[in-house]
């Protein structure tokens, strides 16, 4: 603070001796007294603005006005209040001065206090931008545990039943295959080979959710021809169901876009192993494919018993069966999300369910 002070009085007493110096040189050259008037204005003017409040505009123009009496007045070097008009010039040119100053130091007084608002709201700004940030990371955070928590609810009594079915059957043909008629061990041997190849399925599910972790904003894509993903979904579901009916629409152009193949391949078999164990329907499983706006559409669709009121707010249906959802719709939800794309379900209005997500295409150009 005190430096501040020194640096204002030098910088007045800087530009006073300056005004000074040239009323001094205008009187000399041109005799007339009205200019030193006018320097010292201007003089005042600039103290006003260079240094800080308003003592050392003031003071310099209550100074100004007896300099110019005293300097610049005849009789020279000498106060004199008794000539006619100095006493009204001299308090004029002092309220002038003042007045100036005042309404200069003013002015810079709200530039500051704008320049403090603006530096305040951008501080505000970036405040609020680190509490989104945090505030995201929160909402990712909690993503993440809710699909463990789907995954793990959707799995739990999926892995445990078809386990305890295999140990079942197997224990019972060690113990007594003998006494077994053979149509009965091969209903136990086929039960055994069905549950072991849905368990294969789900492993080869976990791990490809593990590849995948919601919340990070890049995924492994390349562009990807939508009929061939397609086609290797329904072969891999077939080998698995090979009594179901899988009706297959495809467009006449062919769709493509960016995507991570392995991911949406298993998305595409849960959801025609979800349309073919939960519709009770295996004759009319439909998949087709078509272009809606700038996506990429796939659809699933069945005449099963469709879609509960439980199913259709996105939780998981309960189910006492051996072979549950895998991994699990809002899992499959969360990967088409990652790839910025879509994801629907809804009843169909002649009876049934459709499963529809949609992936941002992107232009391709062929040189051929």
């Amino acid at each position: 603070m005190e430096k501040l002070h020194i640096s204002d009085l030098f910088k007045t007493l800087f530009v006073l001796a300056a005004a000074y110096k040239i009323s001094d040189i205008l009187l000399g050259y041109t005799g007339v007294e009205n200019n030193s008037a006018l320097i010292y204005a201007l003089a005042v003017l600039i103290i006003s603005r260079v240094t800080d409040g308003y003592l050392w505009g003031i003071a310099a123009s209550i100074f100004s006005a007896f300099c110019i009496n005293y300097y610049f007045m005849y009789p020279y070097a000498k106060f004199n209040m008794t000539m006619p008009g100095y006493t009204v010039a001299g308090i004029s040119m002092l309220i002038v001065s003042i007045v100036t100053c005042t309404m200069t130091s003013l002015i810079k007084r709200q530039a500051q206090d704008a320049i403090r608002r603006e530096q305040h709201t951008r501080e505000l700004y970036q405040m609020n931008r680190q509490l989104n940030d945090e505030r995201t990371k929160v909402q990712i955070e909690a993503e993440k545990e809710k699909m463990r928590s789907n995954l793990l609810r959707a799995i739990s009594h999926d892995l445990r039943t078809p386990l305890t079915t295999i140990i079942g059957s197997t224990t019972l043909i060690l113990e007594d295959g003998r006494n077994m008629e053979e149509a009965e061990v091969r209903k136990l041997l086929t039960d055994i080979r069905d549950d072991s190849e849905w368990l294969i399925g789900m492993v080869e599910n976990l791990l490809s959710i593990t590849k995948f972790q919601p919340g990070e904003t890049t995924l492994k894509t390349q562009n990807e021809v939508v009929e061939d993903v397609i086609s290797d979904a329904v072969v891999k579901t077939k080998k698995r169901f090979p009594n179901t009916k899988i009706h297959v629409e495809l467009p006449q152009d062919i769709l493509m876009a960016p995507m991570d193949s392995t991911l949406i391949k298993q998305v595409i078999i849960n959801l025609l192993e979800n349309a073919i164990r939960h519709s009770g329907d295996t004759e009319h499983i439909q998949i087709a494919s078509y272009a809606k706006d700038s996506f990429a559409v796939i659809e699933v669709s069945d005449h099963g018993r469709g879609l509960n009121a439980t199913e259709n707010d996105g939780e998981e249906p309960s189910s006492d069966s051996s072979k549950g959802l895998g991994i699990g719709l809002p899992v499959c939800e969360s990967i088409v999300k990652a790839h910025k794309g879509f994801f629907e379900k809804e009843n169909r209005p002649g009876g049934g369910a459709v499963f529809r997500f949609g992936l941002p295409m992107e232009e391709v150009t062929q040189d051929e």
